[in-house]
């Protein structure tokens, strides 16, 4: 027999042991598959249960839906809206106890503030298997409707890139069904016109007891990822499409003639309400923030940290590094339509986690939201600069002022303890 050839016997013990092996790596698996199965299904219970334990907190305003996406608030009195932005809730084997930590910031800042509306612009979820283990987008939108369902505020929200990523298992289509569904009562989300691109394109106006709207407030979906990228690995963004600004000019203009009809009825209202009968104020909500937010804070760099003709720092600083604004990568036409139509004057967006500055750029106010975000950034969740809310006054006039407020303050008082963090500088030296 040559050297080279080996025995029946030995070739059998070797694809025995080929079989051990590849048998103890399928056991090794499937006790994974099952380990974390369970402690997922042990964790999404705990938190589902955390969310349900929080005092309400209520509200009494009168709302009604107009149909469309569209949905009137009446109201005589000041209003506050609460922006929060970036929650990030995993809801996998990975990510519960940061999903806690997320669930008790989010009720101790509306605990505290008490807003009429809270309007959440992106990322409710994160379902990143490598964070928080898990492709199941549905049960974080679960979770924190729930906690809002508990908390008894009236809400909505725009769609972040997260919440919907190409590999998870509900698609925008579907969670919009789910959050408009009428579960929820609470929720006065709708995925609005169905010729409209995008999931989240609504009106909220504020109207008072003359008939008037006194000021809007208008959500856009700002999609997510563009030109391939379909996991976000080079960071290219969407923009607001082009049907999306043909609705919100028409929008605009829907809202002017609503309050002229009203005051060409009556000379006394027309004489009241001057100003509102030639155009309404509004705001925007998005997630992924218009290219005007890097133009406006790169001119207000490139000035040495000082204001401009065109930009006037509001407050707050820019704490991203590379391209400071992730900003969607094409040209759109919203920002210039905000400024031939005059009704906009303010813009709230999410997604860069450590950007908290708010400019005024050609009249408008480009703001970023104070995120909650415990999971997405590496080691976020060791950090408190950043995390927080926007607190937006209306007046019953309609005028607008807003401010953001850092969740570690004394008078976010936590139903649950509040976890220790670095107040880290944030934004580069001036």
């Amino acid at each position: 027999m040559s050297k080279k050839e080996k025995s029946p016997e030995k070739k059998k013990n070797r694809k025995k042991k080929v079989l051990k092996v590849l048998g103890c790596i399928l056991a090794l698996i499937l006790v994974f598959v099952i380990v974390t199965t369970c402690v997922s299904l042990v964790g999404i219970k705990s938190n589902t249960n955390k969310a349900q334990s929080f005092p309400a907190v209520g509200c009494d305003l009168r709302f009604e839906k107009a149909g469309n996406g569209v949905w009137n608030i009446y109201s005589d009195k000041d209003l506050k809206v609460l922006q929060l932005t970036d929650i990030h809730i995993g809801a996998g084997w990975l990510s519960i106890r940061k999903d806690s930590m997320a669930l008790n910031a989010v009720a101790a800042m509306i605990s505290a503030e008490k807003p009429d509306l809270v309007v959440v612009t992106g990322d409710i979820a994160y379902p990143v298997p490598f964070q928080s283990g898990t492709f199941n987008n549905k049960t974080s939108a679960k979770i924190f409707a729930g906690l809002m369902e508990k908390l008894g505020v009236y809400w909505t929200f725009a769609f972040g890139n997260h919440d919907t990523e190409a590999y998870s298992y509900y698609s925008r289509e579907q969670i919009s069904e789910f959050y408009s569904s009428g579960d929820y009562p609470h929720c006065i989300f709708e995925p609005g016109p169905d010729d409209v691109d995008g999931y989240c394109n609504q009106v909220f106006n504020i109207i008072n007891s003359d008939g008037i709207i006194t000021r809007a407030l208008i959500t856009l979906d700002s999609h997510s990822y563009v030109d391939g990228d379909y996991f976000g690995i080079r960071w290219f963004y969407d923009n607001i499409h082009a049907n999306q600004v043909e609705w919100y000019k028409k929008s605009v203009e829907a809202l002017a003639k609503h309050n002229a009809d009203v005051c060409k009825a009556s000379p006394e209202l027309a004489a009241k309400y001057a100003e509102l009968c030639k155009t309404v104020p509004s705001s925007l909500f998005f997630h992924i923030p218009l290219t005007e937010y890097k133009d406006a804070w790169d001119e207000y760099v490139d000035n040495g940290f000082k204001d401009t003709e065109n930009v006037k720092l509001n407050f707050g600083k820019a704490g991203e590094k590379g391209k400071v604004v992730y900003c969607g990568i094409h040209e759109d036409d919203l920002f210039e339509t905000i400024l031939e139509l005059g009704s906009t004057d303010s813009v709230f967006c999410g997604h860069d986690h450590l950007n908290n500055f708010s400019v005024n750029y050609k009249g408008v106010d480009l703001t970023y939201g104070f995120s909650v975000d415990y999971l997405a950034y590496i080691g976020i969740y060791k950090l408190g600069s950043q995390r927080g809310c926007t607190v937006i006054n209306i007046a019953p006039d309609g005028a607008i002022s807003f401010n953001q407020q850092n969740y570690y303050q004394d008078k976010y008082v936590s139903y649950y303890e509040k976890e220790s963090v670095e107040m880290q500088e944030l934004g580069a030296a001036e």
